[in-house]
């Protein structure tokens, strides 16, 4: 079987399934595992990936992400003829039925059931341990200028909420709400994520951010996107790097 994966997570799924020698093309933002990407065509990004190339690979089996990737990009392929498998989980039951069903379409149904167990066996323990514990008001954010966060129809809430946390701004309509310093100090999360990606946050922005909020800089804290938002078999160790962050803010 011949697989592009325009999706970094799902790129990074296939290997641990123990497939990525069929991989004949993925994104350059694929970059995990990092010591195995490196050998395969990189064939655009999960905006513009190049799709007379990807045709002319002539793959099985193309993966998606329904927000990676574009719908127009899925549509092109889909004329051409080639098979797409799209994905778009947003809670954790989601992702071990995506991991369930692309481990059964690459013939890897026992590599994909030990995943998906996995995210199934720590999500039920994260969300016992969360049940007695205080909540943790915090705040997510994925861009800069504009400031821009998460609402509670996002794999990341998922993750953090299971926690014992509780989104401020989980009730905004947009999934990927805009606000700004005012209203984030009015807000007043108990805990201020600045993610890794797609924006890279770093210290220095968490000093800006507190400077200009007047929230305490204890609150906030820099936290790897990777872990919160790709989801497939990053997502068990993802369970327990959201818990450990919600146990830190409590404490």
């Amino acid at each position: 079987m011949r697989i592009v994966s325009l999706c970094p997570s799902l790129t990074e799924l296939v290997f641990d399934l123990g497939r990525g020698d069929y991989l004949v093309g993925i994104t350059k933002f694929c970059v995990r595992p990092a010591d195995r990407v490196g050998g395969v065509e990189k064939v655009g990004g999960t905006k513009d990936p190049r799709i007379a190339r990807i045709v002319a690979l002539a793959p099985d089996l193309v993966l998606l992400n329904e927000e990676e990737n574009r719908l127009e990009d899925a549509e092109a392929l889909a004329r051409a003829g080639l098979a797409c498998h799209t994905s778009m989980p947003r809670t954790l039951e989601e992702t071990a039925a995506m991991v369930r069903s692309i481990a059964a379409t690459l013939e890897r149904p026992a590599e994909g059931e030990r995943i998906a167990r996995d995210i199934e066996r720590r999500s039920q323990r994260v969300r016992a341990e969360a049940r007695a514990k205080a909540p943790v008001r915090w705040a997510y954010l994925v861009w800069r200028e504009p400031l821009m966060t998460v609402n509670r129809d996002t794999f990341v809430d998922a993750l953090l909420s299971q926690a014992g946390g509780v989104n401020v701004f989980a009730d905004e309509r947009e999934r990927y709400p805009t606000v700004d310093a005012e209203r984030l100090r009015a807000a007043n999360p108990d805990l201020v994520l600045l993610c890794t990606e797609p924006f890279p946050f770093r210290e220095v922005h968490a000093d800006e951010l507190a400077r200009a909020t007047g929230l305490p800089r204890s609150r906030f804290r820099i936290a790897d996107g990777e872990y919160l938002s790709w989801h497939g078999s990053r997502t068990p160790d993802g369970i327990d790097y959201a818990a450990g962050l919600i146990a830190e803010a409590r404490a």
